[in-house]
């Protein structure tokens, strides 16, 4: 029982007599006023129920006979009804208050689940964008370094225009001063010697055969040398022969030239490529072994033609000086210049070439050529799976 439930359980006797003693009118505030003080003290209504059976079987029961019992029953149950009033009040109010408190808390955990989605959403949106931006960077950072190559490529294309227009340029003042030196004087030696067998004619039959025959001489003298500019700007060999005998002829001039000891070895089946490639070998071995000659101060060479896979792989290699940073083509040194354009015909067959070179141990040229053209290989997979 609680504490304070005595002294209020007399207090609701006292007023409920009084209110039984007092006629059918009597006022019910009192019994508010009960009730209120019963709030404040904290009893609950099983409280006031248990005072108010205690109270009836104390003041009606003993004290009322059975004819007026009902009637004092019913009044004490409006006294009682109206001593709870307070109470039924204020649980209504917490019944409400706790009605709305949960739609507030279903209001708040829907508000929650949207702010939790919301926020679940603006991470995935921030590390969408962190995303985007690492990508971002990334994609500028590679073309930017595009972009680099390309300047790169540009100023190396600028000054290998350059320098093959210097180079051609030298090329006919070299052919110019030949055909004027060497073949000029040769054709005026055999004007003069033209001129000469007029007045050897009437004087010396003798004489004259000899005259001939060194006139004959000097003929076939320029003869063979423009021959020799013939191969030099484009070798007939390669076109009527093949690579092989091409190159035959080549090194054989070269050797007598140079004084450099050259061996070949080459599988047949290099002539089955098509003429550009083997242009571009030929080009590639002349341009390479004209290096040697020049820069390598080597004895010996050897050039090997070999089926590597699907490519055809050329190898010139030397045992001259060689020279250092092989691995890197500087076009701004003049002597490169060949490896440029060696690298310029190479691609323009989808070919690609390698120098290693150590100072000391001679250099080593390394050409790539694809055996077929990826739309010739294209054609005979369509050919082969439609068999």
């Amino acid at each position: 029982m609680k504490r304070n439930l005595p002294g209020w359980s007399r207090r609701y006797q006292a007023a409920l007599r009084k209110h039984l003693k007092a006629n059918r009118r009597a006022t019910l505030l009192p019994a508010r006023r009960l009730g209120q003080r019963a709030m404040s003290l904290g009893l609950e209504t099983l409280d006031l129920v248990w005072v108010h059976e205690q109270s009836l079987s104390t003041l009606v029961l003993p004290s009322y006979s059975a004819g007026t019992w009902g009637g004092m029953v019913r009044r004490a149950g409006a006294f009682f009804a109206e001593a709870l009033t307070p109470l039924e009040q204020t649980h209504r109010t917490a019944l409400e208050a706790n009605l709305q408190l949960g739609r507030v808390k279903r209001s708040l955990c829907q508000r929650s689940a949207s702010l939790a989605a919301s926020h679940l959403q603006l991470k995935q949106e921030i590390a969408r964008r962190e995303s985007a931006e690492a990508s971002l960077k990334q994609r500028e950072q590679h073309y930017s370094l595009l972009l680099e190559q390309s300047r790169h490529m540009q100023e190396q294309l600028r000054l290998l225009s350059r320098q093959l227009l210097s180079a051609q340029e030298e090329e006919r003042k070299r052919i110019s001063r030949e055909l004027h030196d060497i073949i000029g004087q040769t054709l005026t030696s055999i004007n003069g010697r033209l001129a000469g067998l007029k007045q050897d004619a009437a004087l010396n039959v003798k004489s004259l055969a000899h005259s001939i025959a060194r006139t004959q001489r000097l003929v076939e003298r320029s003869v063979n040398l423009v021959h020799r500019f013939a191969r030099e700007l484009r070798p007939t060999v390669l076109d009527d022969l093949g690579l092989i005998p091409a190159l035959h002829t080549f090194l054989k001039n070269f050797k007598e030239q140079s004084g450099i000891r050259v061996s070949l070895s080459a599988f047949a089946d290099v002539e089955q490529v098509t003429g550009d490639k083997r242009t571009v070998l030929f080009r590639v071995a002349q341009e390479a072994l004209t290096n040697v000659a020049r820069h390598a101060r080597a004895s010996r060479a050897a050039v090997s033609i070999q089926r590597v896979g699907g490519t055809v792989c050329l190898t010139i290699k030397d045992n001259g000086k060689g020279f250092r940073e092989s691995s890197r083509l500087r076009a701004r040194q003049p002597k490169r210049l060949g490896l440029l354009g060696m690298r310029e015909r190479l691609d323009m067959v989808g070919g690609y070439f390698t120098v290693t070179s150590t100072p000391g141990k001679g250099t080593t040229v390394l050409a790539h050529i694809p055996l077929r053209d990826p739309a010739e290989s294209a054609g005979q997979r369509h050919a082969n799976e439609t068999n």
